[in-house]
């Protein structure tokens, strides 16, 4: 008698009914190593349609790396699968009534599996339909998710003298929008910008445009730079009006950002500008 259920031992791999080694050694009763070796000894006999061995993404994709690892948790090595002709000519190589007993189980075991496709290939065929439905469906929400994230992005605005908090939280709520990079063109940096920048996510560089660097400026950047690293200061005199790059948005301020709501000013999100096209013409 065969103590376990061996259709749960067959795989389906590069579209061939597999068995992994180790899973016939253990039903042979032998080490996966002495049979790998009595298949090494006898390799004429198993070409590549009779055996294989797995990739290590083959491994992770079936499921079956749980069986194959060592105490650091990676494969101890790739394991050989076996196909139905594989596994009938084992039967040749290792000699053995438990072999011959073996054999007739997992034959028998292989043509069930076979039957079972084959009987049950419309209800496959159909739940593929609807895996891929499933999959045209999921990406269709994460388009509208993805617009409707864009759409909180603010496109255009004024602030009026005296809307100085106003002004503020909106290039705050920009700010911690970034995720890579954030890029301030502006003549007029001074530290009150610095502390805005620090409500960026770690990770997160700030490029720094500014047409007239103070020693004082410098050494701001530098204290900054000791608790939230990734500022970066380059010297531009070419620019007159004020923007802010956020990833690849590129937001015109009419102000400077250390005066923003101190006066009437208006800021727009520019919409056939992206941040690297702004940044190659400088």
């Amino acid at each position: 008698m065969i103590p376990v259920h061996i259709e749960s031992l067959i795989y389906i791999i590069r579209e061939h009914q597999v068995m992994l080694d180790s899973d016939l050694a253990r039903l042979y009763g032998v080490e996966t190593k002495v049979l790998n070796q009595a298949v090494k000894r006898n390799i004429q006999r198993f070409p590549e349609d009779f055996m294989f061995q797995l990739t290590k993404e083959e491994c992770l994709r079936s499921q079956i790396v749980t069986l194959n690892k060592s105490r650091g948790h990676h494969l101890k090595y790739l394991p050989h699968v076996f196909t139905e002709n594989g596994v009938a000519m084992l039967s040749s190589v290792l000699r053995s009534e438990r072999a011959i007993e073996v054999n007739i189980n997992i034959m028998r075991a292989f043509s069930a599996m076979r039957n079972f496709l084959m009987n049950n290939a419309a209800i496959f065929q159909r739940m593929d339909q609807l895996e891929i439905k499933q999959l045209k469906t999921d990406e269709k929400v994460d388009a509208i998710l993805d617009k409707l994230g864009d759409n909180d992005k603010p496109r255009e605005g004024i602030f009026f003298n005296g809307q100085i908090f106003d002004a503020y939280t909106l290039v705050a709520d920009l700010i911690r929008q970034a995720k890579t990079r954030i890029v301030v063109i502006d003549n007029y940096i001074d530290d009150s910008v610095l502390v805005q920048l620090s409500k960026r996510q770690p990770g997160v560089t700030v490029d720094i445009y500014d047409g007239q660097i103070s020693k004082q400026l410098r050494q701001d950047i530098d204290k900054h730079n000791e608790q939230y690293p990734g500022v970066t200061i380059h010297k531009y005199t070419k620019a007159h009006d004020r923007f802010l790059i956020i990833d690849e948005d590129v937001y015109h301020i009419g102000a400077s950002l250390k005066d923003l709501g101190k006066k009437l000013f208006a800021f727009s999100r520019r919409e056939v500008l992206t941040g690297s096209e702004l940044l190659a013409g400088l």
